[in-house]
């Protein structure tokens, strides 16, 4: 079976053969046959936006107190990860959580994402798991795609609407929350679902056959095999 309604998101771009968050993550993706890549978005002392999952780099400095110019050179812009991703789509995932170093209740990050995506042509949405600073994203660019990000979904319905009213397109659960009865509620209200991260192939085409519409993995090489669509490994994959 051919699951082609099922779009793979790669993780970071393909994370489990290259470093993550990286051009040649985002490019090993592309070459993968991945759909879309997700990738996570900081902000930088000077206001850049900075590529990477944590609020620290390796050596142990805080993103938010490094200038852009600091950063190690594998580090890339939020503009040149585009660039490298393209055409794939791109889920722009801002983090700006309370418990992080790098917080802003203002939620300033979501202007100088929001100018970075302006004229792409590419398909991009924009997620995160901070709710007000999606509503910021959303006040400054009104047609931005954007997406809830969540973790455990106690109650699925209050979950669909609170980001039907948010005026969201997607919600983006954890694959430990997705049943067919989450599927049926979002479908049913006109919400997409990308489910988050998932690399077992039997998972894989199980989520396929609830009829999600798309899938975070690291291994999108793995997961478009699972669908059934090929997958292309580059011969150079290398993680570093």
């Amino acid at each position: 079976m051919i699951f082609l309604q099922t779009a793979v998101y790669a993780h970071r771009g393909a994370s489990a053969a290259f470093r993550e968050n990286t051009v040649e993550a985002f490019r090993g993706a592309a070459a993968m046959g991945a759909d879309w890549v997700e990738l996570d978005v900081r902000r930088t002392a000077d206001g850049g936006l900075a590529v990477h999952h944590d609020a620290h780099l390796a050596d142990g400095r805080a993103i938010v107190e490094t200038l852009a110019t600091e950063l190690p050179a594998s580090l890339p812009s939020l503009a040149s990860a585009l660039e490298a991703c393209a055409p794939l789509g791109v889920n722009v995932e801002i983090k700006n959580w309370p418990d992080d170093i790098d917080f802003d209740p203002e939620a300033r990050i979501a202007e100088s994402v929001a100018r970075a995506i302006e004229g792409r042509v590419q398909p991009i949405i924009v997620s995160s798991f901070h709710a007000p600073t999606l509503e910021r994203v959303r006040a400054i660019g009104p047609g931005v795609p954007t997406a809830q990000l969540t973790f455990l979904l106690k109650d699925p319905d209050r979950a669909i609407e609170a980001a039907l009213a948010a005026g969201h397109v997607a919600l983006h659960p954890h694959d430990g929350t997705v049943t067919p009865h989450l599927v049926e509620l979002a479908h049913a209200r006109g919400l997409a679902l990308n489910v988050w991260t998932v690399d077992d192939p039997e998972r894989i085409r199980e989520l396929a056959e609830m009829g999600v519409d798309g899938i975070v993995t690291n291994v999108p090489d793995v997961a478009l095999a699972a669908l059934g669509r090929g997958g292309r490994r580059p011969s150079d994959s290398t993680k570093e």
